[in-house]
């Protein structure tokens, strides 16, 4: 009786305030300012007055995904170099930095067609293009004025300038006090119209660090094979950093057509949020922003993934820390039942009361930590992810078998009421969590217009997760948690001699 009470208690909690965020999301949804500029840029502005600060983001729809294999990690490489300058930020001079650049430029592509020379240059050759590029370089780092862009926005009150690549987008954020609107988008319409890509090779090295750095641990390795085991044609299957191959062949006149084709105003969205009128800031948006060159929206064409014939398995030996992830393939973002997926994710791996903590962790002891995912690849068809770090004593496969019987558990029984009462409760909590703060509120007002077409669609998000019901989750269970569609990964712990 106490559990039939605690349950309606939560379920009519949640359901007052669902009603109570509703009209609150309402007000909000009728204060976006939205315009579309005649160059094609897309302009969301919404005023939030609580404190004298905004946040402006530049959302470029593109990512790892629009890359073509033997040109992977072109777009981390442009997130980079947007912080590198412009034609009249970042250097002691422009006319003269041009012709330095352009000689090491030069030299690159010198040195790259000898590298890829069948067959290959002799070493004397490769040597003394090498000492050719080094000396262009130098020759041209003298111009650079370090991290100018940075130290302008930091000055003026800047304290968070960041950007993020992912799959499907890459995003430029930060915030100022209100009052710097104006340098805001005169900031960004430079960056985003004449963009100067120095130290450009330099950077690249910076880059294929972090990829080593990456694989540095068994985990990494893991995850960078397990992809291209998941994934047989689409682009998901290589992960947005790129391989270090490509990385070295990337030049610098590839990373230029790169913005050329995908950094015009069709194909980006400017979001502002925070303590601005759009009433005023809608000309200065026009006068700058609107000076990016329109271009055209490119083709977002990606190779489709056939369906899955059957498992597939990766295993890697090594002396370290065993680990696990199972993918199942699922539908995009934006798909009708997305929030079903959303309702699995929690109820299973939600936090220390989720399914999995409790059985894996609490009561059977296998998995240190035990977790489900849905947010690799969104905009088009992902993977929902599980994930276990075996106990100590335990294996991966030890964890595997539990996760499997969880699995059968979601197919055939009904999720509680309270199960389904507390994932919408938590739902909102995170929703709300998302949303209360510009940078937050600014960056899924972004996703939401280009993920599904229409930014109102982020508020409807709790409606969707309120209306999944027990058998929902049944179906989408027996639908996609199939042998067929599933693929594993393993770190298998041996021996150091063993791994050899």
């Amino acid at each position: 009786m106490y559990r039939k009470k605690l349950t309606l208690f939560i379920l009519l909690t949640f359901v007052f305030s669902f009603l109570v965020a509703a009209e609150g999301f309402e007000e909000i949804q009728k204060s976006v300012y939205e315009k579309t500029l005649p160059n094609g840029l897309k302009v969301l502005i919404l005023p939030r007055h609580n404190a004298p600060v905004f946040t402006g983001l530049i959302y470029a729809d593109v990512g790892g995904v629009n890359e073509n294999q033997n040109a992977t990690g072109l777009a981390h490489i442009f997130e980079h170099m947007a912080f590198k300058g412009t034609k009249t930020i970042g250097t002691k001079d422009y006319e003269k930095e041009k012709v330095a650049l352009d000689k090491v430029e030069k030299a690159f592509l010198e040195l790259r067609a000898a590298r890829d020379r069948k067959p290959k240059a002799s070493e004397t050759e490769l040597k003394a293009l090498e000492e050719k590029f080094h000396l262009a370089e130098q020759e041209a780092q003298q111009y650079v004025v370090q991290n100018e862009l940075g130290e302008i926005l930091e000055r003026e009150g800047c304290p968070d300038l960041n950007a993020f690549t992912a799959f499907d987008q890459t995003v430029y954020m930060y915030s100022l006090p209100s009052n710097k609107l104006e340098l805001w988008a005169a900031m960004e319409a430079d960056r985003f119209t004449n963009p100067v890509l120095r130290e450009f090779y330099k950077e690249k090295e910076v880059i294929m660090e972090e990829k080593r750095m990456g694989q540095s641990s068994a985990i990494g390795r893991l995850l960078d094979d397990f992809m291209a085991v998941a994934y047989k044609n689409h682009m998901y299957r290589s992960w947005v950093i790129g391989c270090i191959s490509d990385l070295q062949h990337i030049s610098r006149t590839d990373a230029e057509a790169w913005f050329d084709k995908w950094y015009r105003a069709k194909n980006l969205t400017a979001v502002i949020v925070g303590d601005v009128d759009p009433n005023t800031a809608m000309p200065i948006i026009e006068k700058y922003l609107g000076k990016i060159p329109s271009g055209e929206k490119p083709c977002q064409f990606v190779s489709e993934e056939p369906p899955q014939r059957a498992e597939k398995r990766i295993i890697m030996e090594d002396p370290s820390q065993p680990f696990l992830v199972v993918a199942y393939h699922k539908p995009a973002f934006d798909d009708p039942e997305n929030a079903v997926y959303d309702a699995i994710a929690d109820i299973m791996g939600g936090g220390r009361s989720s399914r999995l903590h409790t059985s894996l962790v609490k009561e059977k002891k296998v998995a240190m930590y035990a977790g489900a995912y849905t947010e690799l690849g969104k905009k088009y068809p992902g993977l929902f992810l599980f994930l276990a770090v075996p106990s100590q004593g335990k294996t991966a496969e030890d964890c595997e078998k539990a996760i499997y019987e969880e699995i059968e558990k979601l197919k055939t029984t009904p999720v509680t009421d309270e199960e389904l009462a507390g994932l919408k409760a938590r739902a909102k909590k995170n929703f709300i969590q998302t949303i209360d703060n510009n940078h937050g509120l600014a960056l899924n007002l972004a996703i939401y217009q280009n993920l599904t077409g229409d930014w109102k669609n982020l508020f409807k998000e709790l409606e969707k997760i309120d209306k999944v019901t027990s058998e929902d989750i049944m179906r989408i269970a027996n639908k996609i948690f199939i042998k067929s569609n599933r693929t594993v990964g393993i770190v298998q712990t041996t021996s150091s001699s063993e791994s050899k």
